[in-house]
């Protein structure tokens, strides 16, 4: 029988072999970079060690506004296929690469351009706006996107005698319309299956465990229409609950007195929140709020798309410029320009 010290032993054993291998892949992503001239983009909600190895770390919008910015010849797009389109947008004359072709979005799923387009032929003369969480072809039949954090922003740049058209996530656009106070927002019944699952029992919960901990609530998230109707109804306190963009979360423990936060969102941004903030502690509103699509992108799949130079992303001219219309109009209403360093800092929409 195994004793109890030598399981213990050899599980340290097995952990410095494991921290060993991801080390290894690093550096070996990090050199190959260097010949290739490519930068290494990762989202918020990638596994820990394929954020480490990024050069920069952000939400979808911000990696896009990097890699437009970088002298690189060659983007890694660590994410999901939606994010890498808008990067190939943003910037035709690179190599965008997206190291597992199957990282696709529940909620970009949701909504075609066949759909949208029969959707704005049953509202004729609406206004379009579209989430950045949508592909190119989306975002070619839309008039403006825009990103959790500037959504109300775009609305009220509208006329507001104008029909609008929000889609596809429903929560978030439930959220835009009570905040707006437009009831001319029709929203598209679509939703991302991570955030949808984050239910306001399980954030209640949460705050049962943890009473003096500030709630972190991304409004894609199911829970985040209920706890928005509480905090109005005065159930909740408006005080210690706060609404943002994943950029949003990452900014706000700095400038809080709180030392806990229970964040209502995909687990893989606690990562960074972690190490940004030593001092303070995270808990998930839901620990199985984990996607799928996004933990596809792996350390070996990260080196082996340089190595191969796979799998390259492209849009087609027309669908790009008419996207790229809708994304310019987004980016004129709110937002900075990109920021320099290992992690994005400078005021962002956010996604």
């Amino acid at each position: 029988m195994t004793s109890l010290h030598t399981s213990e032993n050899g599980a340290r054993h097995d952990a410095r072999n494991d921290a060993e291998r991801v080390a290894a892949l690093q550096a070996e992503i990090r050199a190959l970079a260097a010949t290739r001239n490519a930068v290494v983009l990762a989202h918020n909600y990638e596994r820990p060690e394929v954020q480490d190895v990024a050069h920069y770390v952000g939400d979808s919008l911000g990696l896009s506004r990097e890699a437009a910015a970088t002298d690189a010849d060659v983007i890694v797009f660590c994410g999901v296929h939606f994010m890498a389109e808008t990067a190939a947008i943003l910037s035709p004359s690179k190599t965008v690469l997206l190291p597992d072709l199957n990282a696709g979005c529940s909620l970009a799923d949701t909504i075609t351009a066949e759909q949208l387009i029969a959707w704005k032929a049953e509202h004729p003369g609406a206004v379009v706006v579209s989430y950045v969480n949508t592909t190119a072809a989306v975002k070619a039949e839309s008039d403006y996107c825009c990103t959790s954090g500037n959504a109300v922003e775009v609305i009220n740049a509208i006329p507001a005698d104008r029909d609008i058209l929000f889609l596809p996530d429903f929560f978030l656009g439930a959220h835009v319309r009570r905040v707006s106070g437009r009831d001319n927002i029709h929203v598209w019944m679509g939703e991302c299956h991570v955030h949808a699952g984050i239910t306001p029992q399980a954030l209640s919960r949460q705050r049962g465990e943890h009473p003096d901990a500030e709630v972190l609530v991304h409004p894609e998230c199911g829970c985040s229409t209920n706890v928005l109707e509480a905090m109005s109804a005065g159930d909740i306190a408006s005080d210690g609950v706060q609404v943002l963009s994943t950029e949003g979360m990452i900014r706000r423990p700095e400038s809080s007195s709180a030392t806990d936060f229970i964040v209502a969102t995909e687990t893989g941004i606690l990562h960074r929140l972690r190490r940004a903030n030593p001092t303070k502690t995270f808990f998930a509103a839901s620990d199985r709020a984990e996607c799928q699509y996004m933990k596809m992108t792996t350390l070996p799949k990260v080196l082996r798309s340089l190595e191969r130079m796979e799998h390259r992303i492209t849009v087609s001219p027309d669908i790009a410029a008419r996207a790229r219309r809708a994304l310019e109009r987004m980016v004129a209403i709110g937002g900075a320009a990109p920021s320099s360093g290992p992690v994005s800092t400078a005021a962002d929409p956010g996604e």
